[in-house]
This record gives structure tokens, sequence and C-alpha cells, in this order.
């Protein structure tokens, strides 16, 4: 423990790890643009410099506090300095503002209006790049790249993946794929944590908002949304609502008064994945075939799967994801020419997630010929439409989800926290269904935010060993540990954003990722606990799916048949 005066005033510490952290401890706001708590310090913008009280600056990220220390956060000096950096940034960048992806929402931009920039004295003399929209994704505009690293240091050290790197040096330095290659060539799994800590407009969510106007202006046009759970938890704060509320039935009202002709909840699917997953999961350990069993819900980690770890493909669960079973179903419900009364069925996935636009344009995305999913739409694109369309979202009364596919389970909700699929697999397999058993289930160590848990839970004679895990470098950890012989495992969850979809690449960020993660995960468990049905095997639609119209087609809807 020690004590640091900050601008006259004195704050204890004790094991923070910079002065920028106990700068923010004390309720200063320092501007930074390369600083991310979760990541490795990397010191390149120097906007968070301070002064002590010899006149001495610093960098104050990289700065280790010490007994004693007399600094000042915003001196004349630190003023000027910090408004020529951003001039600087500002000369290499490009100023198309107005119709940035990032408009209103870019650090840059803010920092240039905090500090009072209202001209550029400087000429902007870099070569104009080539913006890549190879990736269903993510666009890449290396015009509007600050050099800050996040994005590089996100994908090596959160990730795993490294398909971001700098090249060349001094004035012609750069953020880019090796080789300068679109991110479509790479190793690239679409997860969208980079764009997650961009703070500008380098890295953006490839859209799909016109598309899915254009098809709700067509008259001779069903178009059918489906809302994940992770949704639900991340719009409020967009609107002023409590940050991590559910709003599910204002998502609803807002989707029916843009003109989309039914409104479902994934769910109903996320329930589906739980029979059939279960189901194959009991089948291979009865067998001791093709084990451990990997989830298959999150598309960039099995993509991560394909590119790097080949040899598990045949671990990985035959389930298609909830997203590709409702588009399936739904498509196939359509398809009947009672259900469609003349009408073409045009469906809309609104997901957390960026990797789910690469999943609907994969080759498995396909049923009988047919494509699935027509359009992903992000949860930050579903704010921009709400907006455009002019609705008071906070007012907005709520709305139920349309039937004959409105109903969905607890366990399908907490789906989209790290450790919810593993979650509502235990609840459909122990019998029982009262709070003591509840309770036990999620006391047994998948919930919480560690980013690689592990769990023993007896079942019918056999301890069954269970891995849940976060972040695409933990589930290298993980592969690279079952690969060795070192840990042996019946059932592995992996999720690639860390902390799962309610921090998916495709929600709404401000940067303070561990406050918001940490609400959205309470907002989807306080859903859960308002639900009367919380197993999926309790839920009535089940037996309407697998003995009403689509009796004898689950394995053609519910699983991926390609080799």
């Amino acid at each position: 423990m020690g004590t640091i005066t900050i601008n006259g005033k004195k704050y204890e510490f004790t094991n923070e790890k910079n002065i920028l952290t106990i700068i923010r401890k004390a309720g200063i706001e320092v501007p930074t643009l390369c600083y991310q708590p979760e990541l490795s310090v990397f010191g390149a913008c120097r906007l968070c410099t301070v002064e002590d009280d010899r006149g001495r600056c610093f960098a104050s990220c990289s700065e280790e506090p010490r007994d004693g220390m007399v600094i000042y956060t915003h001196t004349e000096k630190l003023r000027k300095h910090r408004k020529l950096i951003v001039e600087l940034l500002l000369a290499a960048h490009c100023r198309d503002c107005t119709t940035c992806d990032k408009h209103g929402k870019c650090t840059l931009q803010k920092l240039a209006y905090q500090l009072g920039i209202n001209t550029v004295r400087f000429e902007n003399h870099r070569e104009t790049q080539p913006v890549d929209f190879s990736s269903p994704s993510i666009v890449r505009d290396p015009n509007k790249c600050i050099l800050c690293g996040n994005c590089v240091r996100v994908c090596n050290e959160i990730q795993g993946v490294g398909v971001l790197g700098f090249a060349h040096r001094g004035t012609d330095a750069m953020v880019t794929p090796a080789f300068n290659r679109d991110l479509a060539a790479t190793n690239c799994v679409s997860c969208g944590q980079c764009r997650v800590v961009c703070p500008t407009g380098a890295l953006t969510i490839h859209h799909n908002m016109t598309d899915v106007w254009q098809a709700l202006g067509d008259k001779n046009t069903r178009v059918v949304a489906q809302i994940a759970p992770a949704v639900r938890v991340a719009v409020a704060e967009e609107f002023g609502l409590p940050k991590g509320e559910n709003v599910m039935g204002k998502i609803v009202a807002a989707l029916h008064r843009m003109g989309f002709d039914e409104v479902f909840d994934t769910t109903y699917t996320a329930d589906l994945t739980i029979m059939e997953e279960s189901a194959e999961f009991l089948d291979r350990v009865a067998k001791g075939e093709k084990l451990p069993l990997l989830t298959s819900c999150c598309p960039a980690w099995v993509k991560f799967v394909e590119n790097e770890y080949p040899e598990f493909k045949q671990n990985i669960s035959t389930c298609r994801s909830p997203q590709q079973m409702f588009s399936a179903i739904l498509k196939d419900y359509y398809r009947d020419e009672t259900n469609a009364k003349g009408k073409k069925t045009y469906v809309v996935s609104i997901m957390p997630c960026t990797a789910k636009k690469m999943e609907a344009e994969r080759a498995d995305a396909y049923t009988y010929g047919e494509k699935d999913t027509d359009a992903v739409l992000t949860t930050a694109e579903l704010i921009r439409m709400i907006h455009a369309h002019g609705i008071n979202f906070e007012t907005m009364p709520s709305e139920s989800c349309d039937m004959p596919f409105g109903i969905g389970s607890g366990g399908g909700v907490i789906f989209g926290a790290t450790g919810g699929v593993t979650e509502a697999v235990l609840r459909r397999l122990v019998d029982g269904h009262d709070t003591a058993t509840l309770a036990a289930i999620a006391d047994c160590g998948v919930r919480g935010d560690k980013g690689i848990k592990e769990v023993t839970i007896p079942y019918n004679g056999i301890d069954v060993k269970i891995c849940v895990a976060s972040g695409l470098a933990n589930a290298r950890k993980v592969l690279e540990s079952v690969k060795s012989g070192e840990k042996e495992y019946h059932f592995i969850e992996i999720m690639a954003c860390p902390g799962g979809c309610v921090m998916g690449g495709g929600q709404p960020t401000d940067g303070t990722k561990v406050k918001r993660a940490e609400t959205r995960t309470k907002g989807l468990y306080a859903a859960d606990g308002d639900m009367a049905i919380k197993k999926s095997n309790e839920n009535p639609l089940m037996e309407v799916f697998y003995n009403g119209y689509f009796k004898g087609k689950a394995h053609d809807l519910l699983h991926n048949h390609h080799e």
C-alpha cells in the first residue's frame, strides 16, 4: 500500500499495476487511444501522459505507482501536448466523419472536440489505401487506422489467432494481415473482437441493413426475424434505460413497427439444440466415440477448429447453431403453400455476433438447396434501424413473440453467457426441476467470467468431465491440453468472445467491457429467473416440433450434413 497525490489530493493504492488505473479510480478521466485493461500495455498514443512535481512527463499507462508520487493530469503543458498528438493523428487520417460508421461514437472524434481542435494545420501525405470489403463480417479501412495496436493485441493475446500485425516502418507503418492480404484470405474467424477495441472506423461491421430495408419494402415478401438471447440485454443502454435490462418485449414491438411480419425468439431453437446435442452426447458416451464432444453454437469457434485443429473436426457436434436451425425451420415451414400464402419468405436473424454473418454464407447453411438465413443483423445494426425508423424505444410498450415458434425456456435464454450451454445441457440431463436442483446446477462451477472452468458431474455411474472456456486463446490452451493427453474431458463448451455472446463482436460498445459483461450476464440470468419453463425438454413446443408438422424432418433441419 502507498499514497499518491493527484492534482493536490491524496489517494491510497494497493496492487494497481499502473498510475492510469489509480487516476481512473479517483474519478479523473485521462484520454487514451491504445489502452485496454485486459490487453498488454503498448504505450503508443501517449495521450495518457501526466506530469510530476519536478516537471517530468511520462505515460501513466506504463508507469508503476510509487509511494509519495505527486502528479498532475491536466496542466497547460499536457493540454498542448495532447492537442498536438490528436492533430498529428488527424493529419494522417481520413476525415470523412459524417459518412463514417463510427460517427458519433469515434474516440478520436470525441477527443478532437474535447481538446478544441477546429482545424488541422498539417497536410495528409499518406497514400490512400483500398478498403477491404472481402469479409462478410468485418470491413477494414486502413485510411482510418491510427496505429493504436488494439486490434493486433486482441487478435493475438485474447483470441490467439494473430491475423493482424504491423508492417513497414516510420510514416509507412500500417496494421494489416500478412502480405496485405484481404481478411477473407486469412485465418480470420470473424469474431469481431478487433472491431470492439478499435477506437476509430478502421474496423467496422459489414452491414446488411440496406438489404433488410429493401425486403421490408417488398409487399410480396414475408420478412421474418429471430432474436438471439444476448441481444435483449444489450439494447437498453443505448436508449437511456438501465444497463443489462431485458427489453425483449420492446425489441419485438419495434420490429413489428418496422414491418416485420413475424418475430420469433431464438431461445426456441436453443432448446432444440439442447435436445439434439444432449442426445448426441449420451450416444457418444455410450459408444465411447468422438469424445470430447465440442459444442457447435459459436461459428467463430467452429472456424477456429477447422483452421487450426482439423484433427478435432469430428469432435464438433453435428448440431447446427440455433440461428441455422431456426432459419432452416422457418424456410421449411413457409415452403408449405398453406403457410406461404403466395409470399416469398425472407429470414433475418438478429445476433450479437459478427461471425453469424460468416456462418450464414457457409456451404452448410443451405437446406434442400436453399439458403437458410437471408440476412444477419448485429445488435448494433438493430439499434441504428430503430433510430432510422423514428421509433421512441424508451416508451415502446412490450409485445410478445409470434406463434407457432414463440416459446423458449430459461435454459435457452442463458445460452448468451459463457457456461450457459453447459448449464442448459445439465438441466436437461438431470431429473427434477425444483429450485434446489436448479440452484445446485447453477452453483456447480459453470457460471462466472473465468476464462477456463472445469467441473465434474456424476451421471449414471460416470464422472462426466466438463470444460467451459471463452476467448479463443483459452480454447487453444484447452485443445492443446487434450491433444497432449494432459487433460481428458467428455464435453467442452467454447465461445469465441470472452464472457460469451453478451460481449459478441456485434454488440454496442464504448470500451467499458468488464462492466458491460457483468450487467448483461446478470440480465440474462434475471430473465431466466422470470421464466416459468427452465428446462428445454419442458418446453411444450418441443413435442409440437417432433410430433407435429416437422415430424421426421429433425435430422435434415437441425444437423449439418457435410464432410
